[in-house]
Parts: C-alpha cells; structure tokens; sequence
C-alpha cells in the first residue's frame, strides 16, 4: 500500500442466526430494514455468500481465522459454558494481524468461541471486549444457576448479570459508538456479533409490535435501526469515507415463505437455509463498488485476507488459511474472484499455500483453482456434508445427489451428470485427505496450562 493511502476502519457486524431471506434487501416485506437496505444499495449484496458453519461457535472460528472450522479444530457444535476448548493461542486471528500492524481493536457482543483464559477476546486480538462470552438459551444459563446468571463483562469485570436480553442490540450499539469516538482518528477493527437474533430473543419497548413478523421481526428492525446509528457515527465523526463496514450472519435459520423464496433448510443444516445468508459490503470511501449485487460465491473464511488486504497487510507466510482475496470483486475490478496464480491483489496467493497433490486419479480431473474456489459443507456436529463448485452442488450422504443451484436452489430436483458427480466427488475425497495431514487441534485449556509448567 502506497504511504499516502489511507489504511481502513473495519466493522464488522455479525448477526446471530439470521435467514437468507430475512431483510428487505433479500425479499422481506414482513419488515421494513431502511437502513441495512441503504447500505445494501451503496455496496455488494451477495446472493451466494456462506457461513463457515449452520452452527454459532464453528462459524465464528471460520470468520476469525479465515479456515474452515474442520483445519482450526472448532468444528463440532459449539462451546458450552463447560468447555475447556477454544482457539488454539497459536492460531492468528485476523483482529491479532490488525492489532500486530497498528489497528486499535474491539470485540463487542456476543464471543462463543471459548471461556478458559487463553481463549477470551483479549488474548484472542482485541484490545477492548464488553458483551456476553455465553448464548442466553438454557442448554447455557443452567450452568450459571445458583451464580445470579450469565455475567454482562467489560475487560474482565462484572457489569450486570444476568443482562436483559431486550437491552442488548442498543447497549452493545452504544458500546461500539463509544469504542468508535475514542478511536476516531482510527485505524480501528469492530467486530460488532450481536447476540439478537438468537433465542431467547429481546426486544425494547420502543420496537415491540413494530413489524408484522412477531417478536423476530420486531427484533430485526430493532438491529435496523441500531445498525444507522453505526453510519450515523460514522458520518458525524466525518470518518464515513475512511470506513468498511460488513453485515453478515452467522449461520440460517430457516425456509423461504413464499413460492418464490425456493431456498429450503433450517439452522444446523447444510441445505441451503442452514448455511447461506445476507451478507453485504460497505465502503465506498475507500474503493469498493456501489450498487451492486453478486453473484459470486464467497464464504466467510474469504474475509480474513480481504481485509487484511484492505489494510495493506500481507498474510504471514507461515499462515495456511482457506479464506481467498476477494477485493478485486469488491473494488469492481472483477466480477469473479480471481484465479490465486494471477497475483491480481496483495493477498491473492494465500490459497496456494493449500496442500496440493492429487493421485493420478483426480489430477486430470480437478484442477487447483477448481479446487480452491469449492465451498465444503460441514454440518453441525463437522463432518463434510456437501461440495459446492460453481453451480453445482453435490450432497455426499447417504447418497450421491447433484443439484444446479442456479435452476434449483430449494434443491428439489436431483440432476444426472455423471462428470461433474465425480469431479465434485474428487474434490471431497482431496478435502478429506487435506484435513487428515493439515487439520490442527483446537486449544485445550489443560494441555495448554501444562505445558506452560517449568
């Protein structure tokens, strides 16, 4: 990056368990999202864009790490408040890049990715942490029975407990303005995971029976309305044009609800309601295209080089990750992502560090670019569901099923293409193999205070 060009702001506001179909933008009319709308019309909406996981705790690894779940060992359900694992302490997540490289950081929301001490936010890259570390549902608060509730924490110390779950889309808002203020001459990371829209839900007075959509819609208009307070700040501060801002969910929730809305699946699923969602990028100030929507398929591991592109910082060569550089697609550049080989921006070889050598067999077949733009579903407890690769997907069990998700994305009609069928079927195989030799063990508390021992 050239020394007179201005290095980002970054917020990134991950919502908890919503639809695909649930904003204006995507099709809602049982809600009105004014603001997350705007912003949609002044960025990228993706229309093919994945979480890591259908399930919160994987799905956050894969976002801060930029791998799937499966390589970092986050892969399987999510941390209930009595585990002892997290993120391995050698792992680098993208808010360590920044915080390494001169960024003032913050986690504010909801962090489900480990309770031991090597796993919290402030050990993880941030520099600022005010949220709940739990879900609020009660296959978690039973373990703080008898304790006053699950504890509302800033930097370590006890705010209130229990938290009223209708408070926490604005506290979490005011929290982020304020960290926002105080660092306003920036470069600033946000990683804004809001606990709404998860169950139970919460909503204040002042939105409660606003929607037509019951107590969800309400709760989604509430995160309207808090998501402009975020570009409010932002343009009252006069940092607006310095700023990215993404919006995306952590995982799906549910089926579409009109015979248009074809996507079928719920939470936890690998059809495409479990794991495609909204997402969509903001930032016209510093490059990225306006009023656009793609096409593309993008996951959510392709944020970790992307932004640290943005912010002119090369990955560390020591770092395998799966996340690909998509900001030629952001800044227009492109309307694919480009193939790794071509170099076309700062962080555009990453991919290549993927282990690569296929038999005889699938060699002919597959090739490596093919390969590292394939999208592999885990389901909620991590073993491999389903392979994306353009169009197609392929569903591995207990059968071989092909679908075109372009003619058919509530995947009714099962396809017969013998090539594609085993060209995604090699690419499943090579996955396996791939995580087998590379995949790295999540951080164990114990094994981890052990080895600290003299």
């Amino acid at each position: 990056m050239s020394a007179d060009k201005k290095r980002p702001n970054i917020i990134f506001i991950f919502i908890d368990d919503q639809g695909y179909y649930d904003l204006g933008c995507y099709g809602a009319t049982e809600i009105k999202t004014p603001r997350i709308d705007a912003m949609a019309k002044a960025g990228t909406r993706f229309t093919d864009y994945y979480a890591a996981a259908p399930i919160c705790s994987p799905s956050r690894a894969g976002l801060l790490t930029g791998c799937y779940p499966r390589r970092v060992g986050n892969h399987i359900w999510v941390h209930r408040a009595d585990s002892s694992s997290g993120i391995h302490p050698s792992e680098l997540t993208i808010a360590e890049l920044l915080q390494d490289n001169g960024y003032t950081t913050a986690c504010i929301g909801k962090w489900h990715l480990g309770f031991e001490e090597p796993f919290l936010p402030r050990n993880q890259g941030f520099d600022h942490y005010f949220g709940l570390l739990h879900n609020l549902d009660p296959v978690e608060i039973v373990y703080f029975k008898g304790k006053g509730g699950v504890p509302l924490l800033r930097n370590g110390k006890e705010v209130k407990r229990p938290p009223d779950p209708a408070e926490l889309t604005k506290i979490y808002t005011d929290e982020a303005i304020g960290f926002i203020e105080q660092n306003k001459k920036g470069p600033f990371f946000l990683y804004l995971p809001h606990t709404m829209l998860h169950n139970p839900l919460g909503v204040s007075e002042k939105f409660k029976g606003s929607s037509n959509w019951g107590e969800y819609g309400d709760a989604i208009q509430e995160l309207d309305h808090n998501v402009g307070r975020i570009f409010d700040t932002l343009n009252r501060l006069d940092i607006d044009e310095d700023t990215i801002v993404i919006y995306a969910s952590d995982n799906g929730r549910g089926p579409g609800r009109k015979p248009q809305q074809k996507i079928r699946g719920r939470k936890l699923s690998t059809y495409e309601g479990g794991i495609r969602v909204p997402a969509i990028a903001w930032g016209p100030g510093m490059g990225l295209q306006v009023a656009v929507e793609s096409t593309a398929v993008v996951r959510a591991m392709d944020w970790y080089p992307t932004l640290a592109t943005f912010a002119g910082i090369k990955v560390p060569k020591d770092r395998v990750i799966d996340g690909r550089d998509i900001s030629p697609l952001l800044k227009g550049e492109t309307k694919v992502v480009p193939h790794p080989a071509v170099g076309k921006s700062l962080n555009a070889q990453v991919p290549l560090r993927r282990r690569w050598d296929p038999p005889g067999e699938w060699k002919p077949l597959i090739k490596r670019n093919e390969y590292n733009e394939a999208f592999f579903y885990h389901g909620s407890h991590g073993a491999l569901a389903a392979v994306r690769w353009g169009n197609w997907k392929l569903y591995l069990n207990p059968s071989l099923q092909l679908y075109d998700l372009s003619k058919d994305p509530g995947e009714s009609k099962f396809v017969r293409n013998r090539e594609i069928t085993r060209k995604l079927r090699g690419m499943a195989i090579l996955f396996q193999e791939e995580m087998r030799l590379d995949a790295r063990p999540a951080g164990d508390a114990s094994a981890i205070s052990k080895s600290k021992k003299p």
